[in-house]
């Protein structure tokens, strides 16, 4: 009995002294409470912070998916958890949907993520135990994962702008937990998916990690140093990839030159924390090599290109460059407001208008008498020195990607004359001794 008394004060004053430096300051505390007995004890634990930190504000959150017929009562539970406890709770009701391959498990996680990046407190503290970290390592090992994903869970991030997610349980497993919420006559639910071995997580739990455990008694604390370390590996690796990134970096994407004067490893991290700076995810590691093949390889006017579910990845004359996916049609007509060489921004195109006085171009007259674009419909024809080039000849040759050449816009003249294809030729009839030369300045990300 002496054993069981000691236990509770320990647990409590590993947490209060292990508190982050990075959570000073801050007051309000939401938990994001099951009704599970992971997410009991923490709620527990942190009452008892709040005890001897009087400042401390403490709610906690319940997420409703409805995805199990006792969802109802998982909420109850939690109600009456927090009346007993004092602590404020708020029930969030969520509409699970998985689409595009996802599970139903990585739906029901993003929905509860947006409710915690809604929570109106500073920090919202999750109860993921050592077990669970150990099972996480393991888990992104058997799907292949690099450094970043082997460091699993880190115990304080960014949830969103002001708020912080912090897991302070990551350090202690779970047969401590139930030892401590046991000794307090605490009550938790159990979620009964949790025992089906058809999701990875549960077969890992029940199936392997116990004999597992029987060979070697220390593999958590042993996953878990292993994370600490994949995590100092994947912060170093992304403090290079940075400063590749900020020298790599050109006006519309990245700089060909820059990039492949890097050892191989080093163009796949730039790469990667380009694609994670823009927001999408990473390739496959095949596909991801070999698009930095050709792009090493390709003559100067071709175009490889990597298509990836937000949009393509291209080579473009001497950059990288990323186009979104959803590009709309360009407009069927648009008039050139004239401004005396000023560019014209042009969304609606996906780019913007410039110009240019060289010592031969359009003269200003042709530009202030009714110019528009229009985009290529096929078969046209700019005047030249010789004859008339072929419009899809001229951007083949000046190295457009396919992609953008449907969309590149064609300067008309008032009467309906093809003065030019932007930032590539003019037509020679039109063209004046000195003039202006259109520039189209396609915007990629």
């Amino acid at each position: 009995m002496a054993a069981s008394r000691k236990t509770q004060p320990e647990l409590a004053d590993s947490l209060i002294k292990h508190w982050p430096d990075e959570l000073s300051g801050l007051f309000a505390f939401e938990v994001g409470l099951s009704g599970g007995l992971d997410s009991v004890a923490l709620l527990s634990l942190l009452c008892e912070a709040r005890e001897r930190r009087p400042a401390l504000a403490l709610s906690a959150v319940h997420v409703h998916h409805g995805l199990s017929s006792n969802a109802d009562a998982w909420a109850g539970h939690c109600r009456a958890l927090c009346d007993s406890l004092g602590v404020p709770l708020r029930i969030e009701r969520v509409r699970v949907r998985a689409g595009g391959g996802e599970s139903i498990e990585a739906a029901a996680r993003e929905a509860r993520y947006a409710v915690y990046r809604h929570s109106s407190a500073d920090v919202i503290a999750l109860a993921h135990h050592q077990d669970d970290q150990a099972e996480t390592v393991l888990l992104q090992l058997l799907r292949g994962g690099g450094a970043r994903a082997l460091a699993a869970m880190p115990a304080l991030r960014e949830l969103s702008a002001g708020k912080l997610l912090w897991r302070p349980l990551l350090e202690i497993p779970r047969a401590r937990l139930e030892a401590y919420v046991r000794e307090r006559g605490l009550s938790w639910v159990d979620d009964e998916s949790n025992l089906d071995t058809r999701y990875r997580r549960n077969l890992l739990r029940h199936d392997i990690l116990p004999r597992l455990e029987r060979a070697l008694p220390h593999y958590r604390s042993h996953l878990a140093r292993a994370a600490m370390l994949q995590a100092d590996a994947a912060a170093i690796l992304d403090e290079v990839a940075g400063q590749d990134l900020g020298a790599c970096q050109a006006e519309n994407g990245l700089d060909c030159a820059q990039l492949l004067a890097l050892s191989a490893p080093r163009r796949r991290q730039v790469l990667l924390a380009w694609l994670d700076a823009l927001g999408w995810p990473a390739p496959e590691p095949g596909a991801l090599l070999e698009f930095l093949r050709q792009a090493e390889h390709a003559d100067q006017g071709a175009s490889p290109v990597l298509k990836l579910p937000q949009g393509c990845l291209l080579r473009f004359a001497d950059t990288l460059q990323a186009w979104p996916k959803a590009l709309a049609e360009p407009p069927a007509f648009t008039a050139l407001l004239w401004r005396g060489g000023d560019a014209q921004p042009l969304p609606e195109w996906g780019g913007e208008l410039a110009w240019e006085w060289r010592d031969r171009g359009l003269p200003a007259e042709a530009l202030e008498n009714g110019a528009s674009l229009t985009p290529r419909r096929g078969g046209e024809k700019l005047s030249a020195r010789v004859g008339r080039r072929e419009v899809k000849d001229l951007l083949r040759e000046a190295g457009v990607p396919p992609l953008l050449r449907r969309r590149w816009p064609l300067l008309y003249g008032a009467d309906g004359e093809l003065l030019a294809v932007p930032g590539i030729a003019v037509s020679h009839r039109a063209a004046a001794e000195a003039g202006w030369w259109p520039v189209w300045r396609p915007a990629s990300l």
